[in-house]
């Protein structure tokens, strides 16, 4: 199988490639592309009829990774990756498209890879339905007005509190069970899974630093930079564990702290 991974985040391009090679050792990376125009420019030079499957993030350094279907002649199926929430994600399965939420996950990319060959067995030699692309720009501006959570219903003991989510600094898993933190210094347990969390929240005001931590952009005091560009953050209320950006979270951290 030959594969183009469109990515703009080099560590997790590799991480994808490495995660399909676990899959499949025989399967061919053509190549690593980082923006709509490199791709676009790539297409245009390459025997596209040897490309079998598309891996294309959606938010890319230069534009929306969808621009390249106006651009190029794309008819290669397509597996996108996503960081958008749960509305987006029901966008790509009314438009039959395959999704992977970053960070992708080893079996949910092979239950896509499997749904693709399942595809092309259906259509025999043909390509399986184009996506709507028109339809999935108007949702995503759709999307921006989504409903997040503003309150949290908590119950410690035989007492139950309702936390206003902006009263909230940082959300942290420890232990299989996730806290909130306030910013007078609460901890408190809640029934919600860090990938649930990210879901129901403003990815505005919270963002998802590693698989440990969701953090306010007020809660960021300082951060640190190291070698190689491994971030640390300070959080007030201070955390009692190091809390650092993970390496395939970095380009959307920085442009999420520009937003």
């Amino acid at each position: 199988m030959n594969v183009v991974i469109i990515e703009d985040e080099n560590l997790t391009a590799k991480r994808l490639e490495s995660l399909l090679h676990k899959y499949d050792p025989t399967i061919n990376v053509l190549t690593r592309l980082p923006s709509v125009a490199e791709t676009v420019v790539w297409l245009e030079q390459s025997d596209r009829a040897a490309i079998d499957l598309v891996f294309m993030d959606i938010h890319l350094e230069d534009d929306l990774g969808f621009r390249i279907f106006e651009q190029a002649d794309l008819t290669t199926p397509v597996i996108f990756t996503t960081a958008y929430d749960e509305y987006m994600i029901q966008a790509f399965k009314v438009n039959s498209i395959d999704y992977l939420l970053k960070p992708i996950n080893y079996d949910e990319l092979v239950a896509a890879i499997e749904k693709f060959k399942a595809l092309k067995k259906q259509f025999g030699q043909a390509s399986p339905p184009a996506p709507d692309m028109d339809t999935l720009l108007n949702l995503i501006g759709k999307s921006k007005h989504t409903d997040y959570k503003d309150r949290f219903m908590i119950t410690v003991g035989n007492k139950i509190r309702s936390i206003s989510t902006s009263d909230i600094a940082y959300f942290y898993l420890e232990e299989k069970i996730v806290f909130l933190v306030t910013k007078d210094g609460l901890n408190l347990p809640v029934d919600y899974s860090l990938d649930r969390l990210t879901q129901v929240l403003n990815p505005r005001q919270f963002f998802r630093i590693s698989r440990q931590f969701l953090v306010s952009l007020p809660a960021i005091q300082t951060i640190h930079t190291f070698s190689a560009g491994k971030l640390k953050l300070d959080l007030s209320p201070k955390s009692k564990h190091e809390v650092f950006v993970s390496g395939d979270r970095m380009t959307e951290f920085k442009e999420w702290l520009g937003k």
